[in-house]
């Protein structure tokens, strides 16, 4: 199971700083990176234009999980990774599972070992645009 195929909404500035993240040679083939299906088909919006309820770059979004656990998480750039503190990659497969989602969306995604994990967006603590920052 990959990332599942929700309607995936981004901000232009988003678009463009994870665009330039993707190694050209990675850009097309069957080893591209899930993220690029979602950066070719996502609806992008200027980032003053973004709903509140749309995960985007350093939200921090409370999870769903299996089993009625919750997890909070921040969506970050690989350089802030800091998986144990809750900072989670984009280009992992949760990053990648939750970017331009809606609260309320479910993504599922491949975990590292092969298995298959999925979360629910419930809620949005935080999120730049939202609070008036529109370049992080």
């Amino acid at each position: 199971m990959e990332v599942l195929a929700l309607e995936r909404t981004l901000t232009e500035l988003d678009h463009a700083r994870l665009s330039r993240l993707m190694p050209r040679d990675a850009r097309s083939g069957s080893n591209a990176h899930p993220i690029e299906s979602i950066l070719e088909w996502a609806r992008l919006v200027p980032s003053r234009d973004i709903s509140p309820d749309i995960v985007t770059m350093y939200s921090q979004i409370v999870l769903g999980l299996p089993g009625g656990r919750q997890k909070k998480l921040t969506l970050c750039y690989p350089q802030d990774a800091e998986p144990s503190e809750g900072f989670v990659s984009v280009l992992s497969p949760a990053g990648s599972g939750l970017l331009g989602l809606r609260v309320g969306d479910r993504a599922c995604w491949r975990t590292p070992t092969g298995g298959e994990s999925a979360a629910e967006v419930l809620a949005i603590l935080f999120q730049p645009e939202a609070s008036g920052d529109y370049t992080t």
